[in-house]
């Protein structure tokens, strides 16, 4: 059920915990302009960036599928994956930005002495320049990337390793993303979620099905739903 602003129903938590493309930053601009690069230096057009911009919540596989029409079984894919990625890794912060809505969250969060952290698929060999570069490393409680513990989201595995590495029990955590399988990791983790509706959400894709805890239809509502411990 999704929850509403009544100011009744309000969860307790110690840390806050956010998804990284798509929930707390706008990557899409520099995920777009690095497919569509690929695209150009093959004789084709721009793709515009409304069709790419719902793609990037399935990462590069999502991109290049999007930009090319192919699947991850064509023989081409992965090189072109592999191009694809090469290129971002040159325009990792061209265009890409905190969302503006989110600016005043983490700064009310921090004036509160409340953690918040960052647990994102995406591979430390692009997380860590993008959240040194956006001025978040000095600032977040915990960065854990795709590939900093075996198994990725939905599996619950990065979420918990942030609250280990925070000293925050799971149950006294919320984590905001705007996949479901960020809802799925985090109900797995036994921790409070909530669904970014203003995010990367796939055409069709009906928020409301992801059995989120709220749908966030903006950022700022996040702190209407929690109760900082």
């Amino acid at each position: 059920m999704i929850a509403e602003f009544t100011g009744e129903r309000k969860v307790v938590v110690k840390a806050v915990l956010f998804d990284l493309d798509g929930t707390l930053i706008d990557s899409a601009p520099d995920l777009a302009a690095a497919a569509n690069a690929m695209r150009m230096s093959r004789g084709l057009e721009s793709m515009a960036y409304e069709r790419l911009r719902p793609c990037v919540g399935s990462g590069a596989r999502g991109m290049v599928g999007a930009a090319f029409d192919i699947d991850v079984h064509a023989p081409e894919f992965d090189a072109m994956r592999v191009e694809f990625l090469d290129g971002y890794t040159r325009m990792l912060l061209d265009q890409t930005r905190v969302f503006d809505a989110m600016v005043p969250v983490l700064h009310q969060l921090e004036s509160r002495g409340t953690p918040w952290g960052v647990v994102t698929n995406k591979h430390q060999r692009y997380t860590q320049p993008i959240v040194d570069g956006l001025g978040l490393t000095r600032r977040a409680a915990v960065v854990i990337c795709g590939d900093t513990t075996p198994h990725a989201k939905p599996h619950p595995a990065p979420l918990l390793e942030a609250a280990r590495r925070m000293r925050v029990d799971p149950a006294d955590c919320i984590y905001v993303g705007d996949d479901r399988r960020d809802i799925e990791a985090a109900r797995a983790a036994g921790m409070h979620h909530a669904a970014a509706a203003w995010g990367y959400i796939a055409p069709g894709e009906d928020v409301a099905t992801w059995g989120a805890d709220v749908v966030l239809a903006q950022a700022g509502e996040l702190l209407n739903w929690i109760e900082l411990a």
